[in-house]
């Protein structure tokens, strides 16, 4: 409630006085506390699209309206930012060699966490805990149907989305992900828009990447003894401990490998404007000289030339 009537004070401010430095500070701090406040909502979504109720549906749509408010509040914030005349859209490009590194970084980062998540779904025991328990236990955590059929069938849902994940890293920082390539059939050659990608990282990065720092931090601190660690679903502390270590690692790298490739795709698609070349038709024509310029008409010589 504070929150929404902080937004909604500096938003009237800014209609009825503009946007002045003082207010464009103002909301930028408002955004931020409402991306705070929108936190987990990608772990929200995800439920959803397996099926599964979510655990509080008042309190995920309060994470929807929180991101859609930090949207707004962004964009009022750059409101008096207008495009140029003359700005036109760059042409596909790879990032640079940091931003491809950090989409390769996050690549590997997944790796343990997939084939312990393989492991599990074809039937083989990881961490002292075999396919079958975990997918007990999965049913009585609530898993849905969705969920339930495609680990039956060996295949992880977070498994697929860590793919899915990468897929969009790799996107970020090639020039495929700027324009869509041949294999996606009737989109090919168009022009990808670019809040799609943005959207997906920026949700995505402002989720696990602070998910899996503070994680790393709480491991660290059960490794060294100082907090205990709950075993929960596992046979021992020890067990939770690896496999927690493999989860939170795969997240912290991997979202803030994600945020530099997403501040690279938004960097590189941004319009720009484009060079005023000679003799443009927009320039005014030159004026010609004045006789006066030329230091005055030349007496006892005609005009149209000197005499033969």
């Amino acid at each position: 409630m504070a929150l929404g009537a902080s937004a909604a004070l500096a938003c009237g401010a800014v209609v009825r006085h503009g946007l002045r430095p003082v207010l464009r500070v103002l909301l930028g701090v408002v955004c931020g506390l409402a991306v705070i406040t929108a936190f987990s909502l990608l772990m929200d979504v995800i439920t959803l699209m397996f099926g599964q109720g979510v655990v509080s549906p008042a309190s995920t749509t309060n994470k929807a309206l929180a991101a859609m408010g930090a949207v707004l509040l962004a964009a009022t914030a750059r409101s008096d930012r207008r495009r140029p005349a003359g700005t036109a859209v760059r042409a596909p490009s790879a990032a640079p060699r940091l931003a491809q590194l950090a989409a390769l970084a996050g690549t590997l980062a997944f790796v343990p966490y997939v084939a312990m998540k393989l492991v599990w779904a074809s039937g083989g025991t990881f961490a002292g805990i075999t396919g079958e328990e975990m997918l007990a236990v999965s049913e009585r955590n609530g898993a849905s149907g969705v969920f339930l059929a495609l680990e039956s069938w060996g295949l992880d849902p977070t498994a697929l989305l860590a793919v899915l994940g990468v897929f969009l890293l790799w996107g970020l920082v090639r020039p495929w992900g700027q324009v869509f390539p041949r294999w996606t059939l009737f989109l090919r050659g168009r022009r990808v828009p670019r809040p799609l990608p943005l959207a997906a990282a920026l949700l995505g990065a402002a989720t696990l990447a602070p998910y899996g720092v503070v994680g790393v931090g709480y491991l660290t601190l059960a490794t060294s003894g100082v907090v205990t660690m709950r075993r929960g679903d596992f046979h021992s502390s020890g067990d939770a401990l690896l496999v927690a270590w493999i989860g939170m690692v795969a997240f912290a790298v991997y979202g803030i490998c994600l945020t530099v490739a997403a501040r690279s795709y938004w960097l590189r698609t941004r319009p720009h404007m484009e060079p005023r070349q000679a003799g443009a038709a927009d320039d005014p024509p030159a004026a010609a000289p004045s006789a006066h310029e030329l230091g005055g008409p030349v007496r006892g010589k005609r005009a149209h030339g000197p005499k033969r």
